[in-house]
């Protein structure tokens, strides 16, 4: 029995709200279970200095916990006077998750910054602000191709994530931080709608895992990314 008393194959439910903020040209707080994300995504007319010239778009991504959001107070990394390497690597994923999902050509010589901001944690950040970071991208392209700025659609594929793992024994799907702390293998499962893999990480953290069990832990992914997926149609 899970913690939560999900059935093995269950995800947590899901609701993504869009244009929670005013400024931003998209944003939307997701929602995965007691995990909630804040993503704005921020259009910029000029892309970084190393694409200058050639006609490339770029997406990246900034990632942050605000201090409350667990159990015991976080420190600011502003007032550290830098980040975290888990943070750093974080944003740095969720970049490359959603450059997965556009065309650069299409989206010319432009940057979109997608800020991920953790107000709650449950486990999971990290796959609700790339699952999130899509709706906020999403819906700020939308409003390029309203103006006229690009002539067709750079977004040409859905993105999402979900988490999976092994927990009392059994394989899981989207787990939550009761079940991350204890699993024995963890995995995070980063996949396009059209079911095509961008990224998969997984550790054995207490156990070694089999072969068998990972395509079993992928089975699990392609059903929750299906159901991940389906809210992001529905938000945007």
């Amino acid at each position: 029995m899970r913690p939560s008393g999900r059935k093995l194959d269950a995800m947590r439910p899901i609701e993504i709200e869009t244009g929670v903020t005013k400024h931003a040209e998209g944003s939307c707080l997701i929602r995965c279970g007691d995990t909630h994300v804040l993503c704005t995504a921020t259009i910029e007319d000029k892309a970084p200095p190393f694409l200058k010239g050639t006609g490339l778009g770029w997406v990246t991504a900034e990632y942050g916990m605000l201090p409350r959001a667990t159990n015991t107070r976080n420190r600011r990394e502003a007032a550290a006077g830098k980040q975290s390497g888990r943070t750093q690597e974080i944003q740095r994923l969720i970049g490359r998750a959603l450059r997965a999902g556009v065309d650069r050509v299409a989206l010319g010589e432009r940057q979109i910054v997608v800020d991920c901001d953790v107000i709650q944690a449950d486990g999971g950040t990290r796959c609700a602000s790339i699952t999130g970071g899509w709706v906020a991208l999403r819906l700020a392209v939308n409003r390029l191709m309203k103006a006229g700025a690009v002539i067709g659609d750079p977004v040409v594929d859905h993105v999402a994530a979900v988490s999976c793992g092994i927990y009392a024994g059994q394989p899981v799907l989207d787990l939550d931080y009761a079940e991350d702390s204890e699993a024995g293998t963890d995995g995070n499962f980063i996949i396009t709608g059209r079911g095509r893999l961008v990224e998969v990480q997984m550790s054995a953290e207490g156990a070694t895992f089999s072969r068998e069990e990972m395509t079993q832990l992928l089975d699990l992914a392609d059903k929750g990314i299906a159901e991940l997926v389906a809210a992001q149609k529905a938000a945007v």
